[in-house]
């Protein structure tokens, strides 16, 4: 018996765009369908960040964007949702006035949610969240290659004494055994930091930094190639926060760093991961109140299109 044919989004050219459902890419919701190969799960929560707050608009914002894309991927070939179902799994709701407490609750509600796909695509948020997010992609796959695209390292140990942060994530992960040994990777880097110390202990966990200054001088494709060689066959977390892009790209973060990739400089170098094993990602950090033209919220909402196209590609 073949399965279920999946339930895409409504044909633009029938019923316009601008008109609802208000799911991503006006997908079916979860509880719709039977089962879903990809979820696609909100986590607005921003109480983990050290300056601009407003991620916690950012799921709507990523939605309200996606109404633009379309079914056919034309740069790699595939139809991220008609080839398997993806679903939007709505939001969750983590305490915005007690991060612990809150991350508890993204890593239950993101254990639920698996019950009914096989892989997340989480829209947040700030980068705090990508720690349970990773915690469940290790349970189920195993030590994980994490391709970190940001304009930060992430990987700090405290801010004013909280150890659980969205500057922080990658350092508890390292500490509570969830990536594989040596191979994970930034992609992005840029900006001053607080200390040539910072490079150090980023590397003692395992990993390789590609710069923006690294893509510009060398090119894309020279980047796909170390990121590709950095994983190997190991499965493949991608987080990408919104701020490695330029602020001309994408203003509206709570963290923005002059100097970063171009929209389809990023766009670029996720496809050039395709065939890689990903399972999971987030796209992280957008934060609406500081968007002009939803420039932020359209990026964000094509490069979560551009993971669906790598999920999509998986058999």
């Amino acid at each position: 018996m073949e399965p279920p044919k999946p339930i895409g989004a409504p044909d633009g050219r029938v019923r316009p765009r601008f008109i609802g459902p208000d799911t991503f890419a006006r997908l079916p919701r979860l509880e719709d369908v039977p089962h879903a190969r990809v979820a696609v799960l909100g986590v607005p929560f921003d109480a983990g960040v050290s300056y601009r707050p407003g991620a916690r608009f950012g799921p709507a914002a990523i939605r309200a964007a996606s109404k633009l894309l379309r079914a056919y991927h034309q740069g790699i070939d595939v139809e991220p949702w008609l080839v398997h179902q993806v679903a939007d799994a709505g939001d969750l709701a983590p305490n915005p006035f007690d991060i612990a407490e809150a991350i508890a609750t993204i890593e239950t509600g993101g254990r639920q949610t698996l019950e009914r796909a096989d892989y997340l695509l989480a829209i947040g948020g700030d980068h705090t969240i990508a720690l349970p997010l990773l915690r469940l992609a290790r349970e189920r796959h195993g030590p994980i290659a994490l391709v970190h695209f940001d304009a930060h390292l992430d990987t700090w140990d405290t801010y004013f004494g909280a150890a659980y942060t969205h500057g922080t994530p990658f350092r508890r992960a390292f500490e509570e055994g969830l990536l594989a040994v040596g191979r994970s990777a930034h992609v992005g880097i840029r900006g001053s930091i607080f200390g040539k110390q910072d490079l150090v202990e980023d590397a003692g966990m395992g990993f390789e930094i590609t710069s923006t200054v690294d893509v510009a001088r060398a090119g894309v494709d020279a980047a796909i190639e170390r990121i590709r060689a950095r994983v190997g066959d190991s499965p493949v977390y991608v987080s990408i926060d919104i701020d490695v892009l330029d602020p001309a790209h994408a203003p509206g973060t709570g963290t923005p760093e002059p100097g970063g990739l171009t929209t389809r400089e990023m766009m670029l170098l996720l496809r050039g991961m395709a065939g890689l094993p990903i399972v999971g990602a987030d796209v992280v950090e957008v934060a609406p109140p500081y968007d002009h033209a939803e420039l932020t919220a359209l990026a964000a909402s094509n490069l979560a299109y551009e993971c669906l196209a790598l999920f999509a590609l998986r058999r």
